[in-house]
């Protein structure tokens, strides 16, 4: 770690952020949010001048227009690029909502709450032989990766053991760490306000990274990543090595093209994400690279992810967008909607009951025989490791 507390990390980043912006309001010009809130009805660089008075001042009161553009980015950066100054605006946002946590949450208790409503889930899952796979360390000794689940994805365990289902057909050794006592800390930190649990809880996940000694760790969550990556760049040890585990995949795909040796007849439709965009990339690469299956379109949606840290912080935003890539699927007549995340998952297998298209994450192997109403349905994607096995190191 960088051996400072994370108060004051914070601080010295809002100092170089004040440095540096002009308050232009480019960053408000080129937001997908802001026409679905009271920053749309204001100028915008007055929208600006406010997050910047609040990490001047975090005991600043913010104005309802600036608010609410803090509260309803749903990640997808593009303001990133339209900086002229070569600020991050996503990140100024995400340190503006910590310090608004400070002072009053908006949600109160979340980490607690989270961490019970996993381990029911958990529970009604996981026989203890999966339970002891997916959280209990197995030590694996000098491990190639580390594959960090993060927590929350252990909802939707079957995406996991997907993904470890390749990582094992891929023959690289690695070491699972996640679930609540991994937390990246971005709850703590950012949602709650407590910066002193959060630097507890990155700094607990850090060192079980550490201890891996492995060359990479491999995120699934796209919040951890984000959170580990861009929001503590500069605090979490600049040695270790972070990359989405699509990453290594698409790698994989790359440099072994006989990797995938049985044809799935299929014709699918990618959701992606503007916010992900090396990801989506990645999963697009994946999935071309399967024999017969044919990527009609990538239909991207201006969010990092779905969700609650995502595109569900703008309701009105995410139903167009969502109405969009169902309608396109259709239009397509395509026999899937590949999904990116967990989060994505969810919400795609709710908003497409009934409809003719199957909902399937980019991890399902493929399961000849499963129904339509089956909850991973006939799989996409990945096919199952024997199939994969072809070019095994």
């Amino acid at each position: 770690m960088s051996g400072i507390a994370l108060d004051r990390f914070f601080c010295d980043e809002a100092s170089g952020i004040l440095d540096a912006c002009t308050s232009c309001g480019e960053c408000v010009r080129v937001c997908p949010v802001v026409p679905y809130t009271s920053a749309g009805d204001e100028e915008p660089r007055a929208v600006v001048v406010g997050i910047l008075d609040l990490l001047r001042d975090p005991g600043t009161d913010l104005p309802k227009a600036s608010s609410d553009w803090l509260n309803a980015c749903n990640g997808c950066g593009l303001c990133i690029e339209a900086c002229p100054e070569n600020v991050n605006p996503r990140k100024m946002l995400m340190i503006a909502g910590t310090r608004q946590s400070e002072r009053e949450t908006r949600t109160p208790e979340l980490f607690k709450k989270m961490s019970r409503a996993i381990k029911i889930m958990v529970a009604m899952q996981l026989v203890p032989e999966e339970f002891k796979r997916l959280l209990v360390s197995s030590r694996t000794t000098n491990p190639e990766v580390v594959f960090y689940t993060g927590c929350n994805a252990l909802r939707t365990p079957h995406l996991l053991f997907n993904t470890m289902y390749v990582l094992d057909a891929l023959d690289v050794s690695y070491d699972v760490v996640g679930g609540p006592s991994s937390c990246c800390g971005v709850i703590g930190s950012k949602w709650e306000g407590k910066l002193a649990t959060g630097q507890r809880v990155t700094e607990n996940a850090v060192r079980r990274f550490g201890s891996s000694r492995a060359e990479k760790i491999l995120s699934w969550c796209p919040t951890c990543a984000l959170h580990l990556t861009e929001s503590l760049n500069g605090f979490v040890n600049a040695d270790l090595q972070f990359d989405h585990v699509t990453d290594y995949i698409a790698a994989e795909v790359r440099t072994r093209p006989s990797l995938f040796t049985t044809p799935i007849k299929r014709r699918v439709v990618l959701h992606g994400h503007v916010g992900s965009l090396q990801i989506t990339q990645n999963v697009e690469a994946i999935l071309n690279a399967i024999p017969g299956l044919e990527v009609v379109e990538t239909v991207m949606e201006s969010s990092y992810t779905c969700g609650g840290s995502g595109s569900s912080k703008t309701p009105e935003l995410a139903a167009r967008e969502h109405a969009h890539l169902i309608r396109r699927t259709q239009d397509h007549k395509a026999d899937a909607l590949i999904t990116l995340f967990h989060g994505c998952h969810s919400i795609f297998l709710k908003e497409c009951i009934g409809l003719d298209f199957e909902v399937l994450s980019f991890t399902d192997p493929d399961r000849p025989g499963h129904g339509r109403d089956a909850a991973q349905g006939c799989a996409e994607g990945l096919p199952a490791p024997e199939r994969l096995g072809a070019d095994r190191r």
